[in-house]
């Protein structure tokens, strides 16, 4: 495993994405298939099931160390990543020469093995390789493979290897693949790669319109003019549900997350549009929990997201259908070359004929002006609407995250203001600072949790908290501590819904810190009831459905 050890090394040590590329493209030249072949399944997030535990891990990497358990503990909070932890405190003892390949071949076996026998493999792993051979197959085992290098990068290296296109790539390495079932040659070069009926394709994404301060929240129309004429636009709002392809074709039909996650079981209100929609048909669009004529809010939709099966109560009360807005593939051929303002027409046109509940046409919005679009997104805000989409007409269906023609304009966030309350020491590079924290509002006196955040806050800042966490303990919950209620921040957020995980019996949806109230006491954060009033103002919010 030298040469894939030699390729993470020099991953993981750059943040230039040209060195990236180039560092992909060189091992994809010279490395062996079947390896190449693992190498791009581990970075497309197609990992071997773990056949281990973490506790497991734990344990038997405290015995390889020599060291008390709660000392390995604290050594892997500390650094913040246990692949990372082992590889410091194992010793090479008796080497092991095997490739990536035959790397993931041992781990996967481990499955079916006693636990005993499966401790004895694995410390023997541990003493057979060292340094980042170590940490790659550490990463392996845990399931966790992350090490900063983005599918479309991954792409990137192996275009340049090969020649062929970046978008042909891409498409190829979408789907329901397995380095068990195919090889790289047919991944990558084979010709009959269309024969994969539920093959989705992959999806284009949009960037943020970012004002002066660069937030969405500090934009206005000004930051639209450079976007031209009004005219060559369309606009859409941006909905707030599960992305999503579906897929019709070969008499099947598939549903496919944005996370490449085939989920076709998860929404059978969805299987009766293979009849109701023509053969050789994929389009884009988002999958929404609604009822009595109206999308629920996403909290709602949460509760079938992960289900392995969802039962006739949960199909009753939170019911699902397709929200379409772009169309890829048309009778069998992909139109994604084609301007919007055509794939639009087929849509209306398909969506009209199909004339089923569980699939819906995103309407687009009306507008002559910037201005007028600026006050759609002024009421944009629902439990199900997040802001608004802005399309060029003239736009192909691009793959990836590309800027100047798709552009998304989320409404302002909500916000409040809390005290901090418990706080515990972050990962990777914030390991040795206390930068997740717990945040609560005044009730009867007390404070009670709704919010966690760790985003927000200046380096300078997360610094100067964390100094004040260290001297202002108040007890210890194992790696959490509570703190003096002593600071108040601003918590923006997205959304409000009932929760039964925190004390207030609210929680709030993407918390982060907007900023650090200094000119405030903590006897003037806001309270309980003042965050349950905000969500009574909210459209479509719990106190009006």
């Amino acid at each position: 495993m030298t040469r894939e050890a030699t390729l993470f090394d020099a991953l993981d040590s750059t943040t230039s994405t040209t060195a990236k590329v180039d560092a992909l493209a060189a091992y994809f030249r010279e490395a062996a298939d079947a390896d190449k072949l693992w190498v791009i399944a581990l970075l497309s997030g197609r990992r071997p099931k773990r056949p281990v535990t973490s506790t497991q891990l734990r344990q038997w990497a405290a015995q390889v160390s020599g060291i008390p358990d709660w000392l390995f503990e604290a050594s892997y909070h500390v650094v913040g990543d246990f692949a990372e932890t082992v590889t410091h405190i194992a010793k090479l003892e008796q080497p092991m020469e095997r490739s990536l390949a035959e790397w993931v071949r041992y781990v996967e076996e481990l499955k079916d093995l006693p636990e005993e026998e499966k401790a004895k493999r694995v410390k023997a792993a541990w003493a057979g390789l060292e340094g980042m051979a170590l940490f790659v197959f550490n990463k392996i085992i845990t399931g966790g493979f992350r090490i900063g290098v983005s599918q479309k990068v991954m792409v990137k290296g192996l275009s340049k290897a090969t020649g062929m296109g970046e978008d042909v790539l891409a498409h190829r390495l979408m789907g329901n693949w397995s380095p068990h079932d195919t090889s790289f040659q047919e991944l990558v070069f084979g010709a009959n790669e269309g024969d994969d009926h539920s093959r989705p394709y992959p999806f284009y994404l949009a960037y943020g319109i970012e004002g002066p301060e660069g937030t969405a929240a500090g934009a206005g129309v000004q930051d639209l003019l450079p976007l031209g004429d009004p005219r060559e636009w369309q606009a859409e709002h941006k909905w707030d549900g599960i992305r999503g392809q579906l897929i019709v074709r070969g008499g099947q039909h598939y549903v496919w997350s944005r996370g490449e996650e085939l989920v076709t079981d998860k929404y059978p209100e969805l299987e009766s549009l293979r009849k109701a929609l023509p053969a050789g048909t994929v389009l884009d669009g988002e999958i929404l929990a609604w009822k009595d004529g109206a999308a629920l809010p996403f909290a709602e939709l949460q509760k079938r997201i992960g289900r392995k099966s969802v039962g006739k109560k949960l199909l009753a009360d939170v019911p699902v259908l397709f929200m379409a807005y772009d169309l890829m593939e048309h009778l069998g051929e992909d139109i994604r070359h084609r301007p919007l303002s055509e794939r639009r027409a087929l849509l209306e046109g398909i969506v009209g004929a199909a004339s089923h509940p569980a699939i819906t046409l995103s309407p687009t919005l009306r507008f002559t002006s910037w201005e007028d679009i600026v006050a759609h997104r002024e009421h944009a805000r629902t439990n199900s609407i997040e802001g608004l989409m802005l399309k060029r007409l003239s736009s192909g269906y691009e793959v990836g995250r590309r800027r100047g023609d798709w552009w998304k304009w989320k409404v302002d966030p909500l916000s409040i203001d809390a005290v901090l309350t418990f706080s515990m020491q972050g990962h990777g590079r914030r390991a040795d600072l206390y930068t997740d924290h717990t945040f609560g509002l005044w009730h009867e006196g007390q404070l009670v949790t709704f919010a966690k955040a760790y985003s927000g806050l200046t380096d300078a800042e997360m610094k100067e908290v964390d100094a004040f966490v260290k001297k202002n303990t108040v007890e210890r919950f194992g790696p959490v501590r509570q703190v003096k209620p002593e600071l108040v921040f601003e918590i923006a957020f997205e959304g409000i819904s009932p929760s039964t995980r925190h004390k207030s019996g609210v929680a709030v949806r993407f918390p982060r810190i907007a900023r650090w109230r200094k000119d405030k006491k903590p006897q003037e954060a806001d309270t309980l009831e003042a965050l349950k009033r905000l969500a009574a103002t909210l459209p479509n919010g719990p106190n009006d459905r």
